[in-house]
């Protein structure tokens, strides 16, 4: 079985699924796709005929593509089950995937780089309301997911308990992006020490930009 993972270091999707192979073990080729302004390789048509919607990242196994990131997670879970990125108890399991689908359904599209490019370019909003639209649902999204990992009975580091699951694989790209941005995150205690226990584990430091091949030297 070879894996071919087209990503770039930048792109919080395709550390998801970095992150999820490197849980589980499963070697795979790193394709790079340029994302910057001044190139934007997945816009190109080659790119278009691997993934329709032109996202990272896209996955090749043995012919096949597979596109989004819990799509492509889930398909590596169903071939790779063990060790598993879900919880096995049942409601637990629930949880965890809801927590994922919170980041990748109601907090990620609306900060994408096409969203708020679209803000800013064709809607033409000025900078303090694009911050405004962007802070707005951060925050939203945010207190969602920290009651989510209060509200319930888990003992562990992890988001569900002592292993990381797909919620913690889905919280630390979209933690990363509001840290990086300069977000104030006092008010998400138990998140931020997710994301600490997260950040000292193996697969999530190899799957963090700064160690993937085309992550750009220091000139």
């Amino acid at each position: 079985m070879t894996y071919r993972l087209h990503n770039s270091y930048a792109n919080s999707a395709g550390r998801r699924v970095r992150i999820a192979l490197h849980l589980k073990g499963i070697p795979f080729e790193y394709v790079p796709v340029d994302i910057s302004p001044s190139t934007e390789e997945h816009l190109d048509e080659a790119y278009g005929k691997i993934n329709p919607m032109r996202l990272i990242p896209s996955l090749e196994h043995d012919g096949n593509i597979v596109i989004e990131s819990l799509a492509i997670i889930d398909y590596l879970e169903d071939l790779h089950p063990t060790p598993t990125v879900y919880p096995s108890d049942p409601l637990a399991k629930a949880q965890a995937k809801a927590f994922a689908m919170t980041v990748a359904a109601g907090m990620h599209p609306l900060h994408n780089m096409r969203v708020i490019k679209y803000l800013g370019q064709e809607l033409e909003l000025d900078q303090k309301a694009v911050a405004k639209w962007y802070i707005t649902w951060a925050d939203k999204g945010l207190f969602a997911l920290e009651t989510l990992v209060t509200s319930g009975e888990f003992d562990g580091p992890y988001c569900f308990g002592a292993q990381p699951s797909i919620a913690d694989i889905f919280l630390v790209p979209q933690y990363a992006n509001y840290q990086m941005l300069g977000l104030d995150l006092s008010a998400y205690p138990r998140l931020a020490a997710i994301v600490d226990a997260c950040n000292a584990h193996p697969a999530f430091i190899k799957a963090a930009p700064e160690n993937q091949p085309d992550f750009p030297e220091e000139s």
